[in-house]
């Protein structure tokens, strides 16, 4: 009788899904850190929270094929430029308020998210804020009391009062401001920008 041939023993079977996993296990790892270095701020891809000092804008790149993060001159938030740790801290208080406001349950933000109310990605750079020298301003008081700022455009669909502060909308700004400088692969793609509608 022919013995049977090794890759048909259990034995081997299971020294090979031992390996495999371990193996999995150790690439996922090495996976992990990888993506980290490359979603982390200050990265290649997401700059660092500084950003928020520069001008921002989104245009299509005819060697990349897609629409990318342009970062321009000097252009402070609220007209005060930040250090590095005080801009950290303002961009890290508005992620905070958007997740304890659970903005996401409404909207999106790089892909994730609801799709009842409009993609957040590049708001900072919407047409809808009209022109750039108001757009603080008109930020601000429409997150601090929605009802009595919103722009529907004919969809009915209104944000409601969520008690968001000074301080807190001032957060969400600079949130809004960081993530429209993120490299996103050119999502979302053909965004008309306010600096667009702005040129003549």
């Amino acid at each position: 009788m022919n013995p049977s041939p090794l890759w048909a023993s259990e034995p081997f079977w299971k020294k090979v899904a031992i390996w495999v996993t371990g193996g999995s296990f150790v690439l996922l790892i090495l996976l992990t850190f990888d993506s980290m270095s490359k979603v982390s701020a200050g990265s290649k891809r997401v700059p660092a929270y500084g950003v928020i000092n520069q001008a921002v804008d989104y245009r299509f790149d005819k060697a990349a094929n897609r629409y990318m993060p342009v970062i321009g001159g000097e252009a402070p938030l609220f007209g005060k430029k930040l250090t590095e740790a005080e801009a950290e801290a303002l961009v890290d208080l508005g992620k905070k308020t958007t997740q304890a406001k659970n903005c996401m349950n409404c909207h999106t933000l790089l892909g994730n998210g609801a799709y009842y109310a409009p993609d957040l990605t590049k708001a900072w750079l919407d047409p809808g804020w009209i022109d750039a020298a108001n757009r603080e301003a008109q930020m601000l008081a429409f997150l601090k009391d929605p009802p009595n700022h919103a722009r529907t455009f004919g969809s009915g669909r209104r944000m409601p009062n969520l008690g968001i502060t000074d301080e807190e909308a001032k957060g969400v700004v600079a949130f809004l401001k960081w993530m429209s400088t993120i490299d996103t692969n050119g999502f979302p793609h053909n965004f008309k920008t306010l600096n667009a509608q702005e040129q003549p």
